[in-house]
């Protein structure tokens, strides 16, 4: 598996795999032979909490420059670099490249009525059809209608459009790129035809040419610009969404599914087929290897829980069994179910309850989200589910209370990767595919990226997803 120590490693080429997410950037310098992890490096982020959710792109390059310098000699030696970043975000940014104002991030809600107004104005259908997802308030398009409502001076000063992924790697490259993956979460590239769609883009109004050209999976964004502490010519590859790298990372066939518990929770599997689910429970982007990557996500998962275990004074694990609660920890609106208005509910309190009890429903609401959504996201192959257990990542994956919940509410095993961090692993594994032309899930398998420990299946928790499901309707209200 993936680990870390130097000394394990072969004295080959090395590359760099970036996670720039909501909360923090981190790096990974990674021995293409081995997968050994030869060192890190993390460095925080601020977040306004606010009217949205904004951070200003400077604060990620900054980031990005003090992690890389956290893996001393090995950000000189690496060959090769790419970039998996949070998805959706709109960064705006002048005629130099710089920020004109913060960007929205993709758990910013306050585009929840351009939503509405962009799947009325076509019909969840149409956006099914030509783009694999309807959009929610998350999607980059309904962030820039938003834009063009409220700040239309703003708008109206762009001189280029990017992700979050694409502007560090145009910070690092000089190129004004991105990837399908990530172009996939936009809503305005185009899945059937796999291009932007410039009657939407005029609907909009947004020029296509402030865009970034859309690379394929194997494609260089070009090589690391001067003046950087970095190799001299290292190839910078074209980079990818967060969900996307973790799978590359995860070297994720059909039929078997991953669950990531962090700030927002996901569920996603590889498919050969392109998504189109109108009713937008299933996201259909395209995956960083030139597959599909059919995918639920919803807003409240790992920080929704710890803010309900610090009202209530508990540790996060301190949760007890029993009980009647039923709780939908909806605290920032939720986009699965698509509920961008919702706040946090709890039912079935009585004299007897315990605090204990009232976390524990906190944990199975975030997770009854993501369940209900996991049936939908294998479907869309259409092959026979796999019988590998449900592999669960990300920061929740680490706790005792978040694993049981899982089994206890699918009825499945569960198996919790070894290796950490992995989408900076899974860029990892990109930037080695483009500097090598090896297969990703090749990479990914040599690595052995999911060895791990195993818990077996608990006895499906049906009451608790009765009175969830019951309650769910009044969430809506």
């Amino acid at each position: 598996m993936a680990h870390n120590g130097a000394e394990d490693a072969a004295a080959g080429a090395v590359v760099l795999g970036v996670d720039s997410s909501t909360q923090s950037t981190k790096v990974l310098a990674v021995d293409v032979e081995t997968g050994a992890v030869l060192a890190s490096g993390q460095a925080r982020h601020t977040v306004s909490t606010g009217a949205g959710r904004e951070t200003d792109p400077e604060v990620w390059w900054t980031a990005l420059q003090d992690a890389l310098s956290q893996t001393g000699e090995w950000a000189g030696r690496a060959e090769a670099i790419s970039v998996g970043g949070q998805q959706h975000g709109l960064v705006v940014l002048d005629a130099e490249g710089r920020p004109v104002r913060p960007a929205m991030l993709w758990n910013d809600v306050r585009s929840a009525p351009q939503a509405a107004a962009l799947v009325e104005k076509y019909g969840a259908g149409h956006w099914a059809q030509r783009f694999g997802s309807v959009p929610g308030a998350s999607f980059t398009v309904t962030k820039w209608a938003w834009l063009m409502e409220h700040e239309p001076a703003t708008a109206a000063a762009a001189r280029a459009v990017r992700l979050p992924h694409d502007f560090l790697t145009e910070r690092l490259s000089g190129a004004g790129v991105t990837d399908r993956g990530d172009a996939s979460g936009t809503g305005w590239w185009r899945s059937d035809t796999e291009s932007y769609d410039d009657a939407l883009l005029d609907s909009v109004g947004l020029d296509p040419a402030l865009l970034p050209t859309v690379l394929g999976p194997t494609d260089r964004a070009g090589t690391v610009r001067d003046g950087l502490p970095l190799r001299a010519g290292a190839v910078v590859a074209p980079g990818t969404g967060d969900n996307a790298a973790a799978a590359l990372g995860l070297g994720l066939t059909p039929g078997r599914a991953a669950l990531s518990l962090g700030t927002s929770g996901t569920v996603y599997a590889v498919s050969r087929q392109r998504p189109t689910d109108p009713s937008g429970v299933v996201a259909g982007f395209a995956a960083a290897d030139g597959g599909w990557l059919p995918l639920a996500c919803t807003l409240n998962c790992t920080l929704a829980v710890d803010k309900v275990a610090a009202l209530l004074g508990r540790d996060r694990a301190d949760v007890e069994p029993g009980g009647s609660v039923a709780f939908l920890p909806f605290l920032d609106g939720e986009r699965t179910p698509n509920l961008p208005y919702a706040t946090g509910l709890l039912t079935g309190l009585r004299h007897d309850t315990t605090a204990g009890q009232v976390l524990q429903g906190a944990y199975d609401g975030a997770v009854f989200a993501l369940m209900a959504a996991l049936e939908q996201v294998l479907a869309v192959d259409g092959a026979a589910p796999s019988d590998e257990p449900l592999l669960v990542i990300g920061g929740g994956s680490r706790g005792a209370a978040w694993l049981d919940t899982v089994r206890r509410l699918s009825g499945r095993p569960v198996q919790v990767p070894a290796a950490g961090e992995l989408v900076a692993l899974g860029a990892a594994v990109q930037a080695a595919a483009v500097l090598t032309g090896e297969a990703p899930h090749a990479i990914a398998h040599r690595w052995s990226t999911t060895e791990g420990r195993t818990l077996p299946a608990l006895r499906r928790d049906d009451a608790t997803l009765e009175r969830l499901t019951t309650t769910l309707p009044l969430a809506g209200a």
